[in-house]
């Protein structure tokens, strides 16, 4: 029993965290200039992704019985809150954009390893989450690359 609340709270942060990124590429959505087509369908793919994803995880967490934390994480709302701020003195420029969104996927991908370092969750699970982790490694790739390019 205890396993299954552990795993049901790995399984939830996950949902938090691409909660959390959900709102991120949302915010960054709306802070595009109108002339970057493509970075738009990039931000809306790796919204779609995350919606996948917790659709995945929230499966999952059905299965064992639990019930899905359909939340943000706090540290996501305290980091929003930051961009509000930092944005009323910086701009929106495209980099700002970028650099935000990398800092976004730098905190999935932390969350993704500390929950594949987590010994108790099953390897099913375990092939869901690398899976998951493997495609968000790309999309920060691709967002740090972008970010690189950008002046």
């Amino acid at each position: 029993m205890e396993n299954t609340q552990a795993t049901t709270e790995v399984l939830n942060d996950l949902i938090q965290i691409n909660n959390d990124r959900i709102e991120g590429y949302n915010r960054a959505l709306k802070d595009l200039k109108d002339g970057e087509p493509d970075l738009k369908s990039l931000f809306l793919a790796n919204i779609d992704a995350s919606n996948r994803y917790k659709n995945e995880l929230g499966k999952e967490v059905e299965v064992l019985g639990k019930d899905i934390d359909t939340s943000t994480t706090t540290s996501g709302k305290i980091h929003r809150a930051w961009l509000d701020v930092k944005a009323a003195f910086t701009g929106h420029d495209t980099h700002n954009i970028l650099e935000e969104c990398e800092f976004g996927e730098d905190a999935i991908v932390k969350a993704y390893r500390a929950a594949l370092n987590e010994e108790y969750v099953p390897a099913f699970l375990r092939d869901l989450i690398t899976r998951q982790q493997d495609e968000i490694l790309d999309a920060h790739d691709e967002i740090k690359a972008l970010r690189d390019s950008v002046h």
